[in-house]
């Protein structure tokens, strides 16, 4: 069964560092698009980071996490991560990683081009 089980979210205080993890599972996705995406409570699900592989691996970020955010990935692992830093109230939401295991369209930030998801795992920042 292919499958991506995110962890390590949880209640932190602003200006921590956390990591989430993405474990994949039934199949390698090394060469296969990957992102982050949260979602808050009453919002749409929004881009926060991507990993796309042209000849080497290519990282995307939303302006509001570029510079705090890094995405990467451990092969050997077949997981991917999202090392957060300095964490803010407004970085609350459940994180859902996803991967492209179709025909790449482009559209990295678009939660259309993805078409496998994990369950999403909960990060809370209080202030």
């Amino acid at each position: 069964q292919v499958q991506l089980v995110e962890s390590g979210g949880g209640l932190v205080q602003s200006g921590v560092s956390l990591r989430l993890s993405c474990a994949a599972s039934g199949r390698t996705f090394t060469d296969y698009p990957m992102g982050w995406f949260r979602q808050a409570p009453g919002k749409e699900r929004e881009f926060v980071a991507a990993m796309v592989r042209r000849i080497s691996d290519h990282t995307y970020y939303s302006d509001s996490v570029k510079d705090r955010f890094t995405i990467f990935r451990d092969n050997t692992k077949n997981t991917l991560y999202l090392q957060m830093a300095s964490l803010k109230p407004e970085d609350t939401a459940v994180y859902f990683c996803a991967a492209d295991l179709g025909d790449y369209r482009g559209a990295y930030y678009s939660p259309a081009e993805y078409d496998l998801w994990g369950q999403g795992t909960q990060l809370t920042v209080s202030s």
